[in-house]
């Protein structure tokens, strides 16, 4: 257990009630004070995942809380990361590197490794600056894992953190979900948690009052604060899709039509992030053929099972939609595991992904991809070369993350200069109407993306938007907004005694 006080940790009654943002605010709430601060979550369970410069593989929620904080994202905010691959395996990551894939009981005989791992990570994290953010994960209150969860109240304790518990109350029964947790807990766990904070209120709060008093007088832990709904603002989601529709809020011109394929699998959506709050483009998910319509544009994003999202692609009817729309004018981008769907075979011989081997691809690059163990992951900068899409000098940055290797034949056009260990980072057909790369966070770049949408309107015979979506700005407004938003519903005075008694 650490001696100082300099840790705060947010748990919740569930998952899903709020958590990562709110760890988010109150790291930017603490670097807008001028405190050091940096996030930590012990164990992560995502598919939306991020990679430091140094190479290592994080939580995309755990980057985005450090570019809350203002500092560089490192493998220590997130020192165990659970990517699942199937229904009952997940590829464990350990201070940012692929160790193995594994089942959960598996998983669990190696507490212990874990643990320490958990608790190094913290150590050296808790050297480095004066105040950590932790989230936890899920409930603490979880009978039959409470041996072996060491993302919760063992990390609190670990840390010294007093704890926040944090109840969604739009799904209901906050009252019973918060006061049954904190029933669930021994008397060491319930002295660590400090108050709680009720989430998602819509309503007239007058008439909650009554039932705050009471809570308060059945369980001795004050309630810190009601946040209200907070509708519109942008979040990196930590491993899900925040909304299917991303209407355009331009209205003087007719929008880009993007339309993203949904695999059951799907992941590192954020890379969609940009064009979903772009107001000039209209994003969609999409399920089935019936709903692509005629897009401008379709996205095949990344997946954590390639060769199985694709074999569910064809199921659907997907596959030769995707291809008629293709021929008669959309552009089609493929990401990462989108990117190996659009050439001619994936192979998993050691069934490395999954238990598929072998998958024809849509065979519009002439190109294989084989899996193999070693899982490749680093971040990448770039500019762009002449072609029939760019301009050079384009600078491009992004990160990889995929365990395909790719050999590429012939019929492409390369977007990138460099190559990385003999493969193209991007690549399009001559007329730039199929565009591939491995490369996640691309589109974050303002005027390379503004760019590639004006070539798609260009093939289109769209207008082209007068401004520029400042995406970096937005972001930095968006991570003030929720700062103000919900700190302003919490009692800030008491949180902060929490971490300097």
């Amino acid at each position: 257990m650490m001696n100082s006080k300099n840790a705060l940790m947010i748990q919740g009654t569930g998952s899903g009630v709020g958590k990562s943002i709110i760890t988010a605010a109150l790291c930017r709430h603490f670097y807008n004070k001028g405190h050091k601060v940096a996030p930590f979550k012990a164990q992560n369970m995502a598919n939306n995942a991020f990679v430091t410069k140094d190479g290592g593989e994080i939580g995309r929620a755990q980057a985005f809380q450090a570019e809350a904080s203002g500092v560089e994202p490192h493998v220590t905010m997130n020192p165990i990361l659970l990517k699942p691959c199937s229904d009952n395996s997940s590829q464990v990551i350990i201070m940012g590197k692929l160790k193995t894939t594994s089942n959960a009981k598996d998983y669990y005989d190696q507490f212990d490794e874990h643990l320490s791992c958990v608790t190094d990570a913290f150590t050296k994290l808790h050297k480095q600056y004066d105040l950590i953010i932790m989230e936890g994960a899920g409930s603490p209150a979880e009978i039959n894992l409470k041996s072996v969860d060491l993302v919760n109240m063992k990390a609190a304790e670990i840390a010294n953190a007093s704890v926040l518990l944090v109840g969604d109350i739009d799904k209901g029964g906050v009252f019973a979900w918060l006061k049954g947790t904190l029933d669930l807990l021994t008397q060491i766990e319930r002295d660590r948690v400090k108050g709680v904070i009720i989430n998602k209120f819509r309503g007239d709060i007058d008439i909650l009052l009554p039932g705050l008093k009471q809570f308060e007088d059945l369980t001795g832990k004050p309630v810190l604060g009601v946040i209200p709904y907070i509708k519109n603002l942008t979040v990196d989601e930590e491993d899900s899709i925040p909304a299917w529709q991303y209407p355009a809020t331009t209205k003087n011109i007719q929008p880009l039509d993007a339309a993203v394929i949904w695999y059951p699998r799907i992941a590192n959506c954020t890379d969609m992030s940009p064009l979903a709050h772009d107001p000039a483009v209209s994003m969609r998910y999409v399920s089935y053929p019936s709903q692509l319509g005629n897009p401008d544009m379709i996205i095949l994003p990344g997946t954590k099972n390639t060769l199985a999202d694709l074999a569910d692609l064809k199921d659907r009817g997907l596959d030769k939609t995707i291809l008629e729309l293709h021929e008669q004018g959309t552009v089609l981008l493929g990401i990462c595991g989108g990117f190996q769907m659009l050439g001619k075979t994936l192979q998993d011989p050691d069934h490395i992904e999954g238990s598929i081997t072998h998958e024809e691809g849509l065979n519009l690059f002439d190109k294989e991809t084989t899996w193999q163990k070693e899982k490749i992951t680093r971040q990448v900068e770039s500019h762009t070369i002449s072609g029939p899409l760019f301009k050079p000098g384009l600078k491009v940055e992004g990160y990889e993350i995929h365990m395909g290797l790719t050999k590429f034949n012939n019929g492409f056009v390369p977007m990138f200069e460099g190559e990385e260990d003999g493969y193209p980072l991007g690549i399009t057909n001559k007329d730039g109407t199929i565009i591939g790369t491995y490369l996640h966070g691309f589109l974050d770049n303002d005027i390379f993306r503004n760019h590639l949408l004006n070539h798609v309107r260009q093939k289109r015979n769209l207008p082209h938007p007068e401004k520029v979506f400042d995406y970096k700005f937005f972001r930095k407004q968006q991570l003030d907004q929720l700062e103000q938003q919900i700190c302003r519903s919490l009692d800030m005075n008491q949180i902060e005694t929490f971490i300097s008694n």
